[in-house]
This record gives structure tokens, C-alpha cells and sequence, in this order.
């Protein structure tokens, strides 16, 4: 017969045993819903396999009057292609700018609405979010193929699934040179030529007034790697390259 004390220590078991099982869902959810290469639906890319030097150059949120047209005009200077993942209010706010972008020839990626996190949101609500910022896209005159860049990169279920069911990819990165705070643009300059490799998606913030660093940093970062023989890309033109 087993004591009441046994019973009490085979209960607490039990219950630390059921916690330690939550807490490792719990844990694994949190590790997908940030991760850069794996999400539960669909088609996510965060760099293409190939040996062919070309790189993709992506800017996210804005558009904002205090960047956007001096990185357009890095660009158009060095006559190089990047994709904008833009945030729908932005577009709302500056719509003059985001036809600027498209009439450059530029890439122009949704990044939703609201620019909120799409962790424990319904279905309903990332519908709105995605719906919304394309149809602001389309009015501001861009006609390719919209890709998606999740807010902060996250995502878990609703938005993944959604996407899958729309036919459309996620794109996030493996490059992010400004994402830890805002580094100097010498510092970005570095962290970007020494993480490229060929098939990279590089991820930069330049449009808002805190990024003039990385707004600084965007032409010689370009030139270098033009040195070095890569070639820009849209992320489009990268997708395409998958073998």
C-alpha cells in the first residue's frame, strides 16, 4: 500500500513532469515563430542556394519623407534594383512616396498594415492586414507579384497558413546588419560584406530619421560589392534563381 507521502511524491512528478512538457511546446513555439528559416506553412526563403554572385537588397517599413528619397537616390546613382517591404499605414500616410519607389522600378514587398506582430492573431485579422497593404500597393502603381515580410519577422500560425492558402512566399533574411540597435555606418558597411555570400537576402532600415547611419551606409556597401563581382537583384529576380 503506498504511504500519503508517496502518493503526494508521485503526484508532484506527475505535475512537474505536465510542466515541463508545456513549457517545452511553450518554448519550441517561441524559437519557430522568430526563426528566419522555418515556418509550420507554406514557402519561406531567407537565402537562395546558388553560385551565381548575386545578392538581393531589402529595405523594410515606410515609406517616410525622411529617407526614402535619399535611398532612392543611392540607388539610382549605382543603378541598382531593391525590393521595399512596405508597411501599409505608411504607404496611407505618404502614398506620394510609395509611387516614387514603384516608378523607380523598384520591388515593392507588404509588411502588413499595422507593422504589429502576427503571433496569436486570428485569421481574420491577417486577411485584413495583407488585403489592405496590397490594395494600397497596387494604387500606388506597382504590378509585380507582392511578397511578404512579416513585422519583426514573426509569425506562427494564422499568418503562415493564410499565406500558403493565398500562394504567396514569406521572405525574411540572412543578413541583417542594423537590426541591433543602430550601429554606425561603418559598422554596417562591415557586418554586410562579411556576411554576404552569394544568393544573400540583406535586410536594412533606412527610411525612418533615426537611420541616417544605415541611409550612409548603403552606398558603400553597394560599391564593395560590386567589387567583389556580386550583382543586385530583386528578391523576385533571387527567387527565380533557385535550383
Amino acid at each position: 500500500m503506498i504511504s500519503r507521502s508517496g502518493r503526494a511524491w508521485k503526484w508532484t512528478i506527475a505535475v512537474a513532469c505536465v510542466l515541463v512538457v508545456v513549457l517545452a511546446g511553450a518554448f519550441t513555439l517561441f524559437e519557430v515563430s522568430k526563426s528566419r528559416t522555418f515556418q509550420f506553412f507554406g514557402t519561406l526563403v531567407n537565402r537562395v542556394e546558388t553560385t551565381e554572385k548575386i545578392v538581393a537588397l531589402t529595405f523594410d517599413d515606410g515609406p517616410d519623407p525622411a529617407g526614402t528619397q535619399a535611398v532612392l537616390d543611392t540607388l539610382r546613382a549605382r543603378d541598382v534594383p531593391a525590393t521595399f517591404f512596405l508597411i501599409g499605414k505608411d504607404i496611407a500616410a505618404h502614398p506620394d512616396l510609395a509611387h516614387d519607389i514603384a516608378a523607380a522600378g523598384h520591388e515593392i514587398g507588404n509588411h502588413s498594415f499595422s507593422h504589429e506582430r502576427m503571433i496569436g492573431v486570428t485569421p481574420a485579422w491577417v486577411a485584413d492586414e495583407v488585403e489592405a497593404t496590397d490594395a494600397l500597393i497596387r494604387t500606388a502603381g506597382y504590378p509585380g507579384e507582392i511578397l511578404f515580410r512579416p513585422p519583426n519577422g514573426k509569425k506562427l500560425f494564422a499568418l503562415p497558413h493564410y499565406l500558403a492558402e493565398h500562394h504567396r512566399t514569406t521572405i525574411t533574411w540572412d543578413v541583417e546588419p542594423d537590426s541591433d540597435g543602430t550601429p554606425d555606418a561603418a559598422a554596417i558597411e562591415r557586418t554586410t560584406l562579411d556576411q554576404v555570400r552569394p544568393g544573400s537576402i540583406v535586410l536594412l532600415h533606412a527610411m525612418y530619421g533615426s537611420r541616417e547611419q544605415t541611409r550612409q551606409a548603403i552606398g558603400p556597401v553597394v560599391d564593395r560589392l560590386k567589387q567583389r563581382g556580386y550583382r543586385f537583384v530583386t528578391a523576385s529576380q533571387l527567387l527565380a534563381a533557385r535550383h
